[in-house]
């Protein structure tokens, strides 16, 4: 990866391009389970393959607590979760975070579908192979300082 460049960059940017193209279309005020069929037709129509409501493990010590619900998962790399609220919780970024801890996949997109289209892109450097894990607390940071648990609003241009 070149310095400047994010993770995952091109698939983000596609998917991230699909996002937008959905809340273009239909706008705010639609329950989230429509928006996210919108959206798998969107990623699908630009060749990606999605998987939906994908359940995974929660672990705990090395047994498992529970799964968890995941909205998409995109290419087998990308999370994607989607919120149809008025406002975010302060807490849906913390959601993907953990999503990314339970898959050990690195990179997540929580689309907000409100009354403002927003992204926020998180990152989690899952080195499980070293026995490393993520921050406890995920920052908000610029998007060229891109770092573990890295989370930052975007909006479009």
């Amino acid at each position: 990866m070149a310095r400047g460049e994010l993770f995952q960059e091109r698939l983000t940017h596609s998917v991230i391009g699909a996002f937008f193209e959905v809340y273009n279309t239909l706008g705010f005020g639609f329950l989230e389970c429509l928006y996210n069929t919108a959206l798998e037709r969107e990623i699908r129509a630009r060749s990606h393959y999605v998987g939906r409501e994908i359940y995974v493990p929660v672990l705990y010590k090395g047994e498992e607590l529970g799964r968890q619900r995941l909205d998409m998962i995109v290419d087998g790399k990308l999370v994607v979760e989607t919120k149809s609220t008025y406002e975010l919780h302060k807490a849906a970024t913390r959601q993907v975070h953990n999503y990314l801890r339970a898959t050990k996949l690195e990179v997540g997109l929580l689309f907000h579908f409100g009354p403002h289209p927003k992204f926020y892109r998180v990152v989690c450097r899952n080195a499980f192979e070293s026995g490393a894990v993520c921050p406890n607390d995920a920052g908000v940071m610029a998007a060229e300082d891109e770092q573990d648990a890295v989370t930052h609003p975007e909006e479009p241009a």
